[in-house]
């Protein structure tokens, strides 16, 4: 699964759908000779030396490729060539395809909209809340929205409160997400209309906040938004302050339950998990018609999906952050649900179908119009995710060298996460690691890891001031948490 900053709990669907860019075996009987570019000087022996010696990949597979930023010239090359796992390395191809596509300044658009008439305060119809792919959507903008409609002089609506997600199909998963991932806050439905619960934008999902009871007593559970969509069954105990913590949350599939069982001791600090909700759009349909009711606008009706038309009552609409500006939660962060939005985003301007297929088949011209041989990869979706994904060290690493001429490689370069910077809108996943003062501001990478998979790719800065570009893939690792150290190794020889 692919992991994040946020300490999270386990927990779920497959969906069918496809994009190959090229059709070629997923299963190696065996690992193909290493090729090599061998330069001058001690780079070649010191990476090579640490490839034979490093336990850690007894028995699996490593693709790198280094090459010089400037000229883009291949000055080492390991397996290079072979076809590899990216995990979330793959979310710099959707980024790039999504900035050369929808460009830097691109927004995306939620609108209220009515079949009704406002008479003296009442708007005698429904209320539709029109998602267009916003996946930056937080409660205090559905409260704006309200404070706005209020203005308008709304105090009572007679009819329903419609969501309506159709600018996007109702394919909720990407193929090849695992059952087990379809809870998970990386796994959270993809939709049209949704709401997140903080600026981590982890949209579709509910932050369930665990605090001890009293001894004996169960914990004490709260929600972030404060929301009656979801259900608790509240199963915890408080145990003494010696105890174990040992606490699961799960949420049945299907629906909006969500069980908390186990034990948390009495001294315990605050947990906080993210969960994914069921069916995202009535999920954002709900927050809006509580913010309406809490600025003073009666809803009469309840809460329904449907599709607003072109002849309704365009009341207000909001806009999202640019993409240059929501790239930084996206890639820092290593958000799973951006990724699959911008994929169908592409999708939806170019050919006006919000699906994985459209948006992925969009993804793939845009990359090849960059130099990029796509008919060496194998995308099946935007986050890396699915480990169907396949792409050669090579391609990756002359994306990071193509990119630069970019108009939009400002913003590109200024998304990759920092290494060694504490603050986690710039350091990001990489805020932990490579933290050595002479290493400071000196690596932007992207990082990558799935079950057996860790991924390091991106630019640093050698002792001479030379940029350098790598791409390290480690695949069929027995652990992949194991798999950071050798990348964070050969960086280090590449920043001496």
């Amino acid at each position: 699964m692919n992991k994040k900053l946020k300490q999270k709990t386990t927990i779920i669907t497959l969906f069918p759908l496809v994009l190959i860019l090229a059709i070629i075996p997923f299963f190696h009987t065996e690992e193909p000779p290493a090729k090599a570019v061998e330069p001058a000087g001690e780079l070649s022996a010191e990476i090579r030396k640490l490839i034979e010696d490093e336990p850690v990949l007894d028995g699996a597979l490593a693709g790198i490729s280094i090459r010089s930023a400037d000229d883009g010239k291949l000055l080492y090359e390991h397996n290079a060539d072979t076809r590899m796992q990216p995990a979330s390395v793959l979310k710099m191809f959707t980024a790039a395809g999504a900035l050369s596509v929808l460009g830097e300044d691109y927004r995306f658009t939620t609108e209220v909209l009515s079949d009704g008439t406002l008479d003296g305060g009442t708007l005698k119809g429904d209320l539709f809340l029109k998602g267009m792919g916003d996946p930056t959507l937080l409660p205090a903008d559905f409260d704006e929205m309200a404070k706005r409609l209020k203005r308008k002089g709304i105090h009572k609506v007679t009819g329903d409160i419609v969501a309506d997600d159709s600018w996007y199909d109702d394919v909720r998963h990407s193929e090849d997400l695992t059952w087990n991932d379809e809870h998970q806050y990386y796994g959270a439905q993809v939709s049209a209309l949704t709401v997140s619960p903080n600026q981590d934008f982890d949209a579709g999902t509910v932050i369930v906040n665990i605090l001890p009871g009293k001894k004996g007593r169960s914990a004490v559970i709260s929600l972030e938004p404060d929301t009656d969509y979801v259900t608790i069954i509240n199963e915890s105990v408080t145990v003494d302050p010696e105890g174990k913590q040992d606490i699961h949350i799960e949420r049945e599939h299907g629906m909006n339950i969500i069980r908390i069982t186990g034990y948390i001791p009495a001294d315990s600090n605050k947990l906080r998990e993210w969960v994914a909700v069921w069916e995202p759009s009535l999920y954002a349909g709900s927050i809006f018609k509580k913010s309406l009711e809490e600025h003073g606008i009666e809803v009469v009706g309840k809460i329904k999906k449907g599709h607003a038309t072109d002849t309704m009552t365009g009341m207000i609409s909001h806009k999202s952050m640019p993409l240059a500006e929501l790239l930084i939660p996206f890639m820092k962060l290593s958000n799973n649900g951006h990724a699959e939005v911008l994929v169908k985003e592409m999708g939806k301007v170019v050919h006006d179908e919000g699906s994985w297929e459209k948006g992925l088949e969009v993804m793939g011209v845009a990359l090849g119009d960059h130099g990029i041989d796509t008919s060496r990869l194998v995308l099946r979706d935007g986050s890396g995710i699915s480990h169907a994904n396949l792409i050669p060290a090579n391609e990756v690493s002359k994306l990071l060298h193509l990119v630069q001429k970019e108009e939009w490689f400002p913003a590109f370069y200024r998304a990759l996460p920092v290494a060694g910077s504490k603050d986690r809108m710039v350091g990001g996943t990489m805020r932990n690691r490579l933290k050595e003062e002479q290493l400071k501001d000196r690596v932007a990478a992207k990082t990558g890891t799935l079950t057996g998979v860790s991924t390091l790719a991106g630019y640093v800065k050698s002792g001479s001031g030379d940029t350098l570009i790598f791409t390290i893939m480690l695949n069929n690792l027995l652990d992949d948490r194991e798999g950071r150290k050798v990348e964070d190794d050969i960086v280090r020889i590449l920043a001496r």
